[in-house]
This record gives structure tokens, sequence and C-alpha cells, in this order.
């Protein structure tokens, strides 16, 4: 097997336990951790076909290595804003699911 197809093989993993992780968890965290999964698994799967290109003998191409780059540097950035609004919903109504909306007992509930 080769080295290619081994990490391709790890992508394809990353990426079906992100999805798996999206689908079944309710509780925010975990959606925000298997969004991150998933993301890794495309990253890792694009560097993969980038690198197997150029090791088939042709010029090695350094835009798929910058949009990867870039792509992680978005991803955190979304992940920071995600655990923020999980961080605020846990402030607004002491829980941080998002089903059934129950209000602090210490707080009144903001009118709608």
């Amino acid at each position: 097997m080769s080295t290619a197809a081994l990490f391709g093989l790890c992508s394809a993993a990353l990426i079906a336990l992100g999805l798996y992780g999206l689908m079944t968890h309710p509780h925010p965290l975990r959606k925000i951790l298997a969004s991150n999964l998933l993301s890794s698994g495309v990253f890792l799967f694009f560097g993969v076909i980038a690198n197997r290109g150029a090791g088939n003998g042709f010029a090695g191409d350094p835009v798929p290595h910058a949009m990867v780059i870039t792509g992680i540097v978005v991803a955190f950035s979304a992940t920071a804003l995600a655990v923020a609004l999980v961080l605020r919903l846990y402030e607004v109504s002491g829980t941080a699911d998002l089903g059934v909306e129950t209000p602090r007992p210490d707080k009144e509930a903001a009118p709608r």
C-alpha cells in the first residue's frame, strides 16, 4: 500500500467520523468538534491529491497547499466564533443545548 493510499484512507475515515458526529450528536460543542474532524479530513484529502499529482511527474503546484493553509485559518476562525456563540448561549439560557429553551431562574425571560 502506498503512502498516498494510506493518507487517502485516513482522510476518508476522518470525513466519515465528522459526518457521523454531525448527524448524531445534538450538543453544539460536539458538533463543532465533528465539523473540525470533517474539515481536517477534507484538508488531508486535498493535500494527498496535490502531492500525488506532483509525485507522478507533473510539475508541483503550490496553489493547493496555499488553499489548504487558508482553509485551516478559516476553519480556526469559524471554530472560535462557534465556541463564542455557544458560550453566549450558555450565558443567556443557562444551558448549551439547542433543544427546548428553559430560562434561568435568576433572570427574567427576555421579551421576544
